[in-house]
């Protein structure tokens, strides 16, 4: 792809996402979101192959839908209310259009089939801006009407999306399918705690984005797209791999790393509202994501290829790890003690 054309497609999206979390119009908000999927679209097709095409059709399709339904849902809203204003989202329809509008943006179930098909067919580092940046927007949206929302079609939408991204991602061999269901399940977590703490539901996605981050970053390195190359890289990059096995570890929620912190809050807050049956239900849930999890930490560290006896092993000659990769790997593992800190915030 052309230097200048990628460095436009992601100023665009920075712009876009921009423009999108700080406006308090619906309009502004609109645009900022088809920004985006316009300027993603390049990222996601530039291999010029028959899936990559694919999954930039399907991309644009299912954003392009749910965008329409965010501009309708507003339209609806001024229409009877007179305001345009984000926080002044109060007609009923408007907030059930507006929940199943940015409910498919972010790929929650039944909304969710576009999106590990979509994350397949793009490179890593695209897919983790799909699986990151391009969820930002309409989180931030998420937090600012959380007021308006309705918790019981929320509390739906993140028990049916805690156990479709677990139960999904079970039988699943290429890394890039079971990272998304694993964000489709991540996102559950987000969707049951928005309406009741949404400054929770902030935290959750930021430490998910930087282990995400971590992981992401870690197989675009060892160039690991499926499990049965994941066996081989120990022997390429032992320190990587090993840091590798402790942040899918820590994205399954496992103490003491930074992942069991969001989960071990949501917990706590459901419990607090009286939602307990709602906690247990979503926790016991997510031991079907620390079995995939752990499937790939096991394929990763503790299984190697078999070789000859007579096999001699080749100088290995490693690229240096990213200071990215570094950074986030470290952060999504020692961030528990933090915990203190963030539960004092107002």
């Amino acid at each position: 792809m052309n230097p200048q054309a990628k460095l436009i497609s992601i100023l665009s999206l920075l712009l876009g996402t921009t423009i999108t979390i700080s406006s308090n119009h619906w309009m502004m908000a609109w645009i900022g979101l088809e920004i985006n999927t316009l300027a993603i679209l390049p990222l996601i097709s530039k291999s010029h192959h028959p899936r990559a095409i694919e999954a930039s059709t399907k991309y644009f399709l299912v954003q392009a839908a749910a965008s329409t339904l965010l501009l309708f849902s507003s339209m609806t809203n001024a229409w009877f209310t007179g305001q345009w204003d984000i926080f002044q989202l109060t007609h009923p329809t408007s907030c059930m259009l507006l929940t199943t509008a940015l409910s498919m943006k972010l790929g929650l179930v039944p909304f969710h089939f576009w999106f590990p098909e979509v994350l397949q067919g793009s490179s890593l580092m695209t897919g983790l801006l799909l699986a990151t940046l391009l969820k930002f927007p309409p989180t931030i949206l998420f937090f600012l009407t959380s007021s308006s929302l309705n918790p019981t079609l929320l509390l739906i939408l993140a028990i049916t999306s805690t156990t479709l991204g677990g139960w999904m991602g079970l039988n699943q061999t290429q890394t890039r399918k079971i990272l998304a269901f694993s964000s489709i399940s991540h996102l559950g977590w987000m969707a049951a705690i928005l309406i009741y703490n949404p400054k929770l539901t902030l935290i959750t996605f930021y430490l998910y984005s930087l282990a995400t981050t971590a992981i992401f970053s870690t197989l675009n390195t060892t160039n690991t797209l499926k499990l049965s190359s994941l066996m081989i890289t120990w022997t390429k990059f032992p320190s990587l791999t090993t840091a590798l096995m402790l942040t899918l570890l820590s994205l399954a929620g496992l103490p003491p790393l930074t992942g069991f912190l969001p989960k071990w809050l949501i917990i706590q807050e459901l419990t607090k509202q009286g939602l307990t049956t709602v906690a247990t239900t979503i926790a016991l849930l997510s031991l079907l994501g620390l079995f995939f999890y752990l499937r790939l930490a096991y394929c990763a560290t503790i299984t190697l290829p078999p070789n000859s006896t007579n096999y001699m092993k080749q100088w290995q000659i490693n690229k240096s790890t990213a200071t990215l990769t570094a950074i986030s790997t470290t952060l999504s593992i020692t961030l528990l003690p933090l915990s203190p800190m963030i539960l004092t915030i107002p």
